[in-house]
């Protein structure tokens, strides 16, 4: 179905088809197979059952009525706010209040230390751009193999993101930030999470309405390009939600 329109980002006209998304995020699913990280157990999704219901059509239910238990960090996609490092409770729902960005979707190696780490520099990203007026940055590791697509990150010492880099993306404008890494920092790192303090600017002056998503998953076939981004959270009062990134080619 075709769903052509012009928007104007920063008085700049695109034109845009709203009927071919391109879904970056990864679903979430029963099983050990789904993506996980932060050493927490596979989610469940389950049928309520009591003496008088039981929440399962096969299994003699009226409907289907399932209880579902998960940790939005550790189990798939997902965006969060500083809440996620502040003392005060700040809640996703409440400082992401607008939904569509002007997105540039770039794909890096990561540099491999001598230590082991493998980080993504500000050198990488700025080489990589190559669009002005972007709100958001998306961000593909190299090689980008489907195994992202139920790897287990715990204990795995995954990539992470320079500081530095975070400092320099909020310079040029950047509001949003993702990655299909399980976090921006490093796994193990003392608590640090400087990455995540650098792009929020916390605590010295914070800002609320900036937001990381993480564990997302790029399919191989789309290209390094600028897109229009449309950020889908469910609205939990919480420091992150389970998302719903989608990309939409402009010209």
């Amino acid at each position: 179905m075709k769903m052509k329109s012009n928007i104007t980002i920063s008085k700049i006209e695109y034109k845009v088809d709203l009927g071919e998304p391109i879904d970056i995020s990864m679903p979430l699913h029963v099983g050990r197979d789904n993506p996980s990280a932060w050493y927490v157990a596979p989610p469940t999704i389950e049928p309520v059952r009591t003496e008088q219901f039981i929440g399962a059509v096969a299994e003699g239910g009226s409907v289907n009525f399932r209880n579902i238990f998960f940790n939005p960090h550790g189990h798939g996609t997902h965006t969060e706010c500083v809440g996620h490092i502040a003392n005060e409770v700040y809640s996703i729902n409440k400082t992401l209040t607008q939904f569509f960005f002007l997105a540039e979707l770039i794909s890096v190696v990561p540099e491999k230390q001598e230590n082991g780490d493998e980080i993504i520099t500000w050198e990488q990203i700025r080489s990589a751009l190559h669009n002005e007026n972007n709100q958001a940055i998306v961000i593909r590791t190299l090689p980008n193999y489907s195994e992202k697509l139920s790897k287990q990150y715990s204990n795995t010492n995954p990539a992470f993101i320079e500081a530095k880099a975070m400092t320099e993306l909020i310079a040029l404008g950047i509001e949003h930030f993702l990655v299909d890494l399980p976090s921006v920092d490093k796994e193990m790192d003392g608590g640090v999470l400087a990455a995540h303090h650098a792009f929020w600017e916390h605590p010295e002056k914070t800002n609320l309405n900036r937001t990381i998503t993480e564990l997302i998953y790029v399919p191989e076939e789309v290209t390094d390009r600028q897109y229009l981004l449309n950020l889908q959270i469910a609205p939990f009062e919480n420091d992150a939600s389970p998302s719903k990134p989608i990309l939409y080619a402009i010209s």
